[in-house]
């Protein structure tokens, strides 16, 4: 099996509904299908459920793992618990 180019770049053209739901999104009209559409190609697009690893390269599992850090930090955001949120809103109170 070849692991492609983490540096490839996306085939938006393949996915003309999430192009549609981005553009939804940007105007502020996505439904929640769009949304939910949205948030699963995005973390398609970081590789967050891919192995960063290139055997070939350094470089290229250095990039895959840097794009594989944003879809990291969506889920911590999504996951994060409201006990979580409210202890952060008093940090920054003080």
């Amino acid at each position: 099996m070849t692991i492609p180019p983490p540096y490839e770049p996306y085939e938006w053209a393949r996915n003309l509904p999430f192009v549609y739901a981005l553009k939804a999104m940007h105007k502020g009209d996505a439904t929640a299908e769009q949304q939910q559409l949205i948030l699963k190609e995005m973390m398609t697009m970081s590789g967050y459920y891919d192995l960063s690893y290139r055997p070939n390269s350094d470089r290229d599992t250095s990039f895959a793992e840097g794009k594989r850090f944003i879809g990291a930090q969506l889920v911590k955001l999504i996951n994060l618990s409201g006990e979580a949120i409210e202890k952060s809103k008093q940090r920054t109170k003080k």
